[in-house]
């Protein structure tokens, strides 16, 4: 059976794997969560906010030592709208919409994120620098571009498989564009 501190020991790893291997994480790290994948279930079937809540919890402690704000991703039925603290928002300049979470709408993180936050806000898009997806939530929509996949050692957290992103500046240009400064740059 599944265990909070399993859960817990899980989400760790996948931090800990992720932050090895990704130098610049950015100020903004979106999570997308499935509670019912966790427990084996399909996405919305079987969602829990005790799962919510060990979620949040370990994520929000990892990252908040670090300065990276959290987003958390809600599900289809708010679109895949995000919460987040309203500093964060505003500090960003994304645009606030009037909703809020709740277990079959937002889903069980969400639903213990609102709980937790000082003052948290729903918003439709943002651009996060890098996150990680556990149990197929589809975070690519709020990653900057270009996304780049990271390659995790632990890739599940319970019974849900868990795909990590970062994210590149674009590589711009023709046949005479380069991408390291060097004296090649100088000659005339």
């Amino acid at each position: 059976m599944l265990t909070i501190e399993q859960i817990q020991a899980d989400l760790k790893n996948v931090l800990d794997d992720y932050f090895a291997q990704v130098a610049q994480p950015g100020k903004l790290f979106v999570v997308g969560c499935s509670t019912s994948e966790i427990r084996g279930d399909w996405k919305g079937t079987n969602s829990s906010l005790d799962v919510g809540q060990v979620v949040y919890k370990t994520i929000q402690e990892y990252l908040e030592p670090r300065g990276i704000a959290i987003a958390i991703q809600g599900c289809e039925h708010l679109n895949r709208a995000l919460l987040v603290e309203r500093v964060v928002a505003e500090a960003n300049n994304f645009e606030i919409v009037d909703v809020v979470p709740a277990m079959h709408a937002g889903g069980g993180t969400q639903v213990a994120a609102y709980q937790r936050m000082d003052d948290p806000v729903e918003v439709e898009h943002i651009v996060a620098q890098g996150g990680i997806d556990i149990g197929g939530t589809e975070i690519g929509m709020h990653v900057k571009f270009v996304q780049i996949p990271v390659p995790l050692q632990h890739r599940d957290v319970g019974a849900a498989r868990v795909v990590a992103l970062t994210s590149r500046p674009k590589k711009i240009g023709g046949m005479r564009a380069q991408y390291q400064f060097t004296a090649a740059n100088l000659e005339e």
